[in-house]
């Protein structure tokens, strides 16, 4: 959430910033006045108590005739003592609960407009002629199937559409990748960390993905708990209530997770593969940080991110995110995306957002510095979500006679191998 008082002191920031995102400029009023209505009834409460207790004080010395009086007096601001409570509660509930509808400020930078309006700021890695080489690509599902690496037919069979098994190599592959994104994130200084992948409703909900986000979760209604998508999740909850002190900032952890998703509103898109799936294994980088630190942070992130995918020796682009296409707790989101070549354009593989003091005043995350405490910065990035690495591995890799080579930095975790070959058939 975003801090009251700086709504109050600059509502057009904050009227602007919903405009950009797409969202309910409206919101903004009506939270301004369930605010005064919460801070004015608040001192109404403060004076009626204070006018009670006074009175309090009185009746004992008065005498029998004031007594009745004062008595008839006492009970009448005794109700109203009540009413103004109840209606102070009220007022602050409203507060709050329109404060948790609204989306984090975005950053003045990023680019206004939709999912198509973002701006290319890098490239990076050269794209393959296929054609030159003289073969046509293939895509990631018949490589998979002719390294027997990928099994969407079983996935599909034992759990439903967008579900696979990862088999011989293929599982290899991903347990390759796995200890490399962690050994990576372990030289850059990040604490491994093995995540839960059910959270509380509080931890859901302070991290924002219980907003824009909510239609995409599952959730186990007999246990009230959540199936993460994120291990950034469980990773920004670690902290929850809690006040870290200035001299241990930065705290970076590196996640592994299973993440689940149910992939609302794709219908009909990436069918196919597995591209985009109800469940898979991820490496997440989350880092706490100063608020006024968070935007180096963030191009820290980012260049782990591109060492990552350099070293997979994979052509990628970096992109500015639209204020359309946020989430509701990032200022500001970079996205590394691969070139996979039979889709011809560039997808998503990494992700990374700068979510300010929005998701540590959420979940009362606070840094102390000498006498002062207030709420830190908190960051993401995603180093290595397995799927769509696979893709873009596969695709990019191939050769023509369906074997795919394999990118140095991986061939520690793959016993030495250069080339993944086709299996018998």
């Amino acid at each position: 959430m975003i801090d009251l008082r700086l709504l109050r002191e600059d509502p057009d920031r904050a009227r602007a910033s919903q405009r950009a995102r797409g969202e309910d400029v409206a919101l903004v009023d009506s939270l301004l006045s369930a605010d005064e209505r919460r801070r004015s009834s608040g001192v109404r409460f403060d004076e009626l108590r204070a006018e009670q207790k006074a009175l309090g004080k009185l009746i004992p010395k008065a005498s029998a005739d004031e007594k009745a009086e004062l008595l008839k007096k006492a009970s009448q601001l005794a109700a109203d003592v009540k009413a103004a409570d109840a209606e102070r509660d009220a007022a602050d509930a409203e507060t709050q609960e329109l404060l948790q509808r609204l989306g984090n400020l975005v950053h003045p930078d990023v680019p206004v407009g939709g999912e198509e309006d973002f701006v290319t700021l890098e490239t990076h890695g050269v794209i393959r002629d296929f054609g030159a080489e003289g073969f046509e690509p293939k895509d990631h599902l018949e490589l998979g199937q002719i390294l027997g690496a990928i099994d969407v037919e079983r996935g599909a069979k034992v759990s439903g559409s967008r579900f696979y098994f990862l088999t011989g190599v293929g599982a290899l592959l991903e347990l390759a990748l796995l200890n490399a994104a962690i050994a990576q994130a372990t030289a850059a200084g990040f604490t491994p960390m093995l995540t839960p992948a059910l959270v509380r409703p509080q931890s859901m909900a302070g991290t924002g993905f219980l907003g824009q986000a909510a239609q995409d979760v599952y959730h186990l209604d007999k246990d009230d708990l959540y199936l993460v998508g994120t291990s950034e999740v469980p990773l920004a909850a670690y902290h929850m209530d809690e006040i870290i002190d200035a001299e241990k900032l930065p705290l970076r952890y590196a996640g592994f997770s299973p993440c689940f998703r149910r992939e609302a509103g794709s219908h009909g898109k990436d069918t196919k593969g597995i591209f985009r799936v109800h469940q898979f294994d991820k490496v997440e980088m989350f880092s706490y940080v100063k608020p006024e630190d968070s935007q180096a942070e963030h191009q820290r992130l980012l260049a782990w991110e591109k060492q990552w995918l350099s070293s997979l020796e994979l052509p990628f682009r970096v992109i500015d995110v639209a204020t359309g296409d946020l989430g509701s707790s990032a200022a500001r989101k970079f996205d590394c995306e691969a070139w996979i070549p039979t889709q011809g354009k560039y997808r998503e593989l990494t992700s990374t957002s700068d979510c300010t003091e929005f998701q540590s005043r959420r979940l009362s995350i606070r840094v102390r510095e000498g006498k002062q405490v207030r709420p830190l910065a908190t960051l993401n990035g995603t180093l290595c979500a397995v799927p769509r690495t696979i893709v873009a591995i596969l695709e990019n890799h191939q050769q023509a006679d369906g074997s795919v080579y394999v990118p140095e930095v991986l061939r520690p975790y793959l016993g030495g191998r250069e080339i993944l070959e086709p299996v018998a058939k």
